[in-house]
């Protein structure tokens, strides 16, 4: 595991630096767009090293279930194609827009729905990035209390899930996250 910075929850939850690509669980989930067919940042990252399987998958999801794209807050799962992970669990995040009220109960239902979904795919181990906080512009400190927040109540309803890795691809916004989250351990 990468430079794992602090544990929360009885050391379920990591907080680390490092890249979600490279992360050993059985599922890492991709910060998606509503087309589920790729794009930039962890999305782009996710599809470039997992290979054309996933995009295959996600074709496949597009046509059968999803044909107006996924909607945000939900998640869905699909192979991991050559990344080292099992599975990738697609979610996609709410847009923040500047000046706007970021929507807080669609990032928490990203989280939930994604660990709802590795629960019923009795996955024990999962890598989240930090959803919302890049180009679609949740506020990175707003974003670590309702994602501590989301995850510590999941987690505290279900004992199948016994890793959830928070992978920070720079260490100033790990920093942010754990000045701001609401973990109840800390």
């Amino acid at each position: 595991m990468s430079d794992v910075l602090s544990s929360f929850l009885a050391r379920r939850v990591h907080v680390l630096v490092g890249d979600i690509t490279a992360q050993r669980v059985d599922a890492v989930v991709n910060a998606a767009n509503s087309t589920l067919l790729g794009g930039g940042g962890v999305d782009g990252a996710i599809h470039r090293r997992g290979g054309p399987r996933i995009l295959e998958e996600c074709r496949k999801l597009r046509s059968e279930r999803f044909p107006h794209g996924l909607t945000t807050g939900e998640a869905v799962l699909t192979t991991a194609g050559t990344l080292p992970a099992k599975f990738v669990i697609h979610t996609v995040g709410p847009i923040s827009y500047s000046g706007g009220e970021p929507n807080a109960e669609l990032l928490a239902a990203c989280y939930r729905n994604s660990l709802a979904l590795a629960a019923e795919h009795d996955l024990r181990s999962v890598a989240f990035p930090a959803i919302s906080t890049g180009a679609y512009g949740y506020p990175r400190e707003g974003a670590a209390a309702v994602v501590s927040s989301a995850i510590e109540q999941f987690l505290r309803r279900t004992t199948s899930i016994h890793e959830v890795r928070l992978v920070f691809y720079d260490s100033s916004d790990a920093q942010i996250f754990l000045a701001h989250h609401k973990f109840s351990d800390s």
